[in-house]
This record gives C-alpha cells, structure tokens and sequence, in this order.
C-alpha cells in the first residue's frame, strides 16, 4: 500500500488533473475533500475523454477543451470500491483481477489512508520471488 498519496480536491479541473499526473507519474488520483474520498480520475478515465493526441493537439488546447467540456466530477469513478488497512493482499489481488480498475483506495474510518495499485501488487510479488 502506498501511503504517500497524490490527490486531488474536487473542485480542480480536469487538466489539473492531467497535469497533476503528468509532472507525478501516478496513473490514478483520488479525487477528495479534505479527508474524504469521493472518486477516482485515472489516466483511462483522460483517455476515454481527451481525443488530443490523435489530432496532433497541443496540450494547451487539450486542456482547454477538457476543462470547457467537463469537470472532474463528470469524468471520475464516483463511490470506488474500497479497502480497510486489514484488508489481505490475497483479498486486494481477487478485486483487482476482476479487471474493472487497477486501484483501490485504503479507507480507514471513513479517511483515506493509501492506495493499493497493481503495480504495488507487481513489486510485491517480484520482492518475494
């Protein structure tokens, strides 16, 4: 689990968001406030919106047409599928087998405490082996 988190407050936009992936190298960002954690915005979830780079678009006006087009909101995963710091490696790995997402927040009364990534799972494995 990753403790150190890179978030983001859900009143950002989303090329706030970009950016903040980009100058971090996360892949998914909770999206808070305060404490609480709301969603989810990966870079799927950019992809799934932004049509930029096929274009040959300057992330200028990616950004631009991002932020007039939709809030962060809007291209989140609201009400992610959580985990407890209790939680078995074993338990996050069937979860994130199923394939819909490759993260799960780490909620601890009612506070968001960490993510677990399939790269965390990866490294994980790899130390053991």
């Amino acid at each position: 689990m990753s403790r150190e988190l890179v978030t983001i407050h859900h009143g950002e936009t989303v090329s706030q968001a970009r950016k903040t992936m980009v100058e971090t190298g996360v892949h998914h960002l909770p999206v808070v406030s305060g404490d609480e954690l709301l969603g989810i915005i990966s870079w799927s979830d950019l992809l799934r919106v932004s049509f930029g780079d096929a274009f040959g678009a300057d992330d200028r006006a990616v950004d631009a047409t991002l932020d007039h087009t939709f809030t962060l909101e809007q291209v989140m995963s609201g009400d992610p599928i959580t985990v407890v710091p209790q939680t078995t490696v074993h338990a996050a790995a069937e979860i994130l087998c199923k394939g819909q997402f490759h993260c799960l927040p780490v909620v601890e009364d009612g506070k968001l405490v960490g993510m677990v990534t399939t790269s965390d799972l990866l490294r994980y494995l790899a130390e053991l082996y």
